[in-house]
């Protein structure tokens, strides 16, 4: 009957499918320790879910007199499942076909199903695995990529956008994982780079590796293009999985929330913060305490180490937590540091998801570099992160906030809805040494003792000014609270403020000093 020999052609053909490249091609992958593009949706997808799309499209013949490969899909295998029984949209390059490089077909692919992603408003997720552009493809090649990019920034804020980079992401491939919200990398087998190490030899006369280009490290560590970066690919992709637990399907969805039974009690937060405003502390270990067990998700863990965020549960709802870390610069803010907060507030505030701000800051970091390379300019991008942010927004100071940085940290004035304050918190422009100096130089310079007399003066302005009940008197301190309440009050402030809602004028944007 003609339904058998249809049947065994469509077998055929979905046997051509899957094989990509060839075994010996994925052998090669499997050597250099990555699994093929399916191996990663299935351990990225729950089991069953997986539903392809456009498994038999071919590459476009390049004017050579002869197709390009043979191989069905055309190095990208598209599709959607479910994520802990969400439905998601996932794309995962296939480097055993043509290297994963980009033509026109496979941009193509790779736009219906971002289309897809978006009328549906449910997360989209790239697998990248490419050597980029398909040179024999020429502007078709450039103009796909053109297409993924305004697909990218058209659902930006709308779905969450989040780029696996498991191999090679050269060249324009770098810029799609650019604009997603979040980025993981391996640490041995992930490169992303603009231009190879012949091109950087030849423009330079400087020989550099990939891992010097754009390994897991330098992104994770120096650049900050990288959130997360995990030993291989099963992990980092059991790493998507966990960041997903913590976001909405899109932005008129609030974030997941789970059932949990804890002490409401903070025991414990005086012994790990010293009174001490010049000994150093973990902020992490504050983190710890005033949240559920276990719930911290850092973010950016190895960038600007001088601030923390991430996410966390606070009695089982998502919260995102911004927070100086003392132990590193004493906490103060330098470019970095600014970048890496704004724009994890600006995805909090996308995606719903409550910001909790833990002040303990010097300062902004001061020094001719900083200064030179834009600080303001950086520094600018916090405070209009969080005076954006409609979220609900509670901050807690801890100890110190001085100056702008104790604005730019979501102070009561820059839209904060609840501030709380430890009874050791400082609120002042500067330390008390700093402004003494300023304010009775002359006074101090005429005393018999001026050692004796700089100190009274110290004291002084710290009894009259330093204290959180001066701010508290005057509005911009909501309530000064004991250390062992820390997380009661939390909750019961994001409980109060779980059904905020408040509008922005109309206008097109905003235009963040980037």
């Amino acid at each position: 009957m003609w339904i058998q020999k249809a049947i065994e052609e469509l077998k055929k053909r979905i046997e051509l499918a899957h094989i990509g490249g060839g075994k010996e091609k994925i052998n090669k992958q499997h050597l250099k320790g990555k699994l093929t593009a399916r191996e990663r949706i299935d351990i990225l997808l729950d089991s069953g879910t997986f539903n392809e799309i456009g498994s038999f499209v071919k590459s476009k013949d390049p004017g050579f007199g002869k197709q390009l490969d043979e191989s069905l899909g055309d190095g990208v295998v598209t599709g959607y499942g479910n994520i802990n029984g969400v439905l998601v949209y996932v794309f995962s390059q296939d480097f055993t076909v043509i290297g994963g490089s980009l033509g026109e077909s496979h941009a193509l692919k790779i736009c219906r199903l971002m289309d897809m992603a978006l009328d549906n408003k449910a997360p989209i997720i790239s697998i990248n695995d490419s050597g980029g552009a398909r040179i024999e493809e020429g502007v078709h090649s450039l103009s796909g990529y053109s297409e993924i990019f305004l697909r990218n920034t058209l659902a930006s804020g709308v779905i969450p956008q989040i780029a696996v980079i498991l191999g090679s992401s050269a060249g324009g491939a770098c810029y799609s994982p650019g604009i997603c919200d979040f980025i993981f990398m391996t640490e041995h087998t992930s490169h992303m780079f603009i231009t190879g190490p012949r091109v950087v030899k030849t423009v330079t006369g400087v020989s550099s590796s990939l891992d010097d280009l754009g390994g897991s490290n330098v992104h994770t560590k120096r650049s900050g293009v990288a959130h997360f970066a995990y030993a291989n690919d099963e992990e980092c992709l059991q790493g998507v999985k966990d960041l997903l637990s913590y976001l909405p399907k899109n932005y008129t969805q609030k974030p997941p929330e789970k059932k949990v039974k804890l002490s409401v009690a903070s025991h414990g937060l005086d012994e790990i913060v010293p009174d001490n405003q010049k000994k150093v502390y973990d902020i992490k270990k504050v983190i710890e305490k005033v949240s559920d067990k276990d719930s911290f998700l850092e973010v950016h863990k190895n960038y600007a180490l001088n601030m923390v965020v991430g996410f966390a549960r606070m009695d089982g709802k998502v919260l995102g937590i911004v927070a100086n870390q003392p132990n590193c610069l004493s906490g103060a803010i330098d470019i970095n540091a600014s970048d890496k907060a704004a724009r994890f507030v600006r995805t909090c505030d996308c995606f719903n998801i409550p910001i909790l701000t833990l002040v303990d800051v010097t300062g902004f970091l001061p020094g001719i570099d900083q200064e030179q390379d834009g600080i303001i300019r950086h520094g600018a991008k916090l405070l209009y992160a969080f005076s954006e942010a409609t979220v609900p927004k509670v901050s807690l100071i801890l100890r110190k906030a001085y100056g702008g940085a104790y604005i730019a940290m979501n102070s009561k004035k820059l839209g904060a809805d609840i501030v709380y304050a430890w009874p050791i918190a400082q609120i002042a422009v500067m330390g008390a040494e700093g402004a003494v100096d300023i304010i009775f130089r002359k006074e101090i310079g005429k005393s018999e003792d001026p050692i004796a007399k700089r100190n009274q003066y110290i004291e002084n302005y710290r009894e009259r000014f330093m204290n959180p009940y001066v701010a508290s008197e005057n509005g911009y301190v909501d309530e000064v609270i004991p250390p062992e309440v820390t997380r009661k009050k939390l909750i019961d402030a994001f409980e109060m403020l779980k059904d905020k809602d408040i509008s922005i004028p109309g206008k097109k944007h905003g235009n963040i000093p980037l």
